[in-house]
């Protein structure tokens, strides 16, 4: 298993950049490789991307939401793939510090190789510098979601996976 950790300061309060962030099918606008997000409901996304020139699809459900403060989510098929944004005011401005921590299951050689030489470290990097991008230059959320979601609410994983 890896694990990223980028963090990464935006010029928009903490509230626009947590609503933009939960605008999923946005994604592919600023995350390279993203090529379709859909949201199924509330709680459950379906994600298609190429990494390192690998087509990859998976369902992911997100577990743990906190209007303002985090969003946490899971793999419930296909790639592994774990993590959580969470949003806080920087302490040094007016902005907001957007932590991004993923864990993932590099899967056949190209992907254990592109994980060696930190490629998808990198690319996550990216992401976020094309969010900050995209947000400060249209200033405003392009939608938002403010529900909460509780590891209650949430279906129990399964253990096949």
């Amino acid at each position: 298993m890896s694990t990223i950790e980028k963090t990464i300061v935006v010029e928009v309060p903490v509230r626009t950049a947590y609503d933009q962030w939960t605008q999923f099918e946005s994604f592919p606008k600023f995350m390279q490789g993203v090529e379709h997000v859909k949201q199924i409901d509330d709680k459950h996304l379906h994600w298609s991307a190429d990494i390192a020139g690998v087509h990859r699809e998976w369902d992911a459900e997100i577990v743990h939401q906190t209007p303002d403060e985090r969003i946490t989510w899971r793999a419930t098929d296909g790639t592994t793939n774990d993590g959580t944004v969470s949003f806080a005011p920087d302490p040094t401005g007016s902005g907001t510090r957007v932590t991004l921590q993923m864990e993932f299951e590099p899967e056949g050689i190209v992907e254990k190789v592109g994980d060696a030489l930190k490629i998808v470290d990198k690319r996550t990097e990216g992401d976020l510098e094309r969010f900050k991008e995209f947000i400060e230059a249209r200033g405003v959320e392009t939608g938002g979601w403010r529900g909460a979601v509780s590891p209650s609410d949430v279906d129990p994983p399964n253990p096949a996976l």
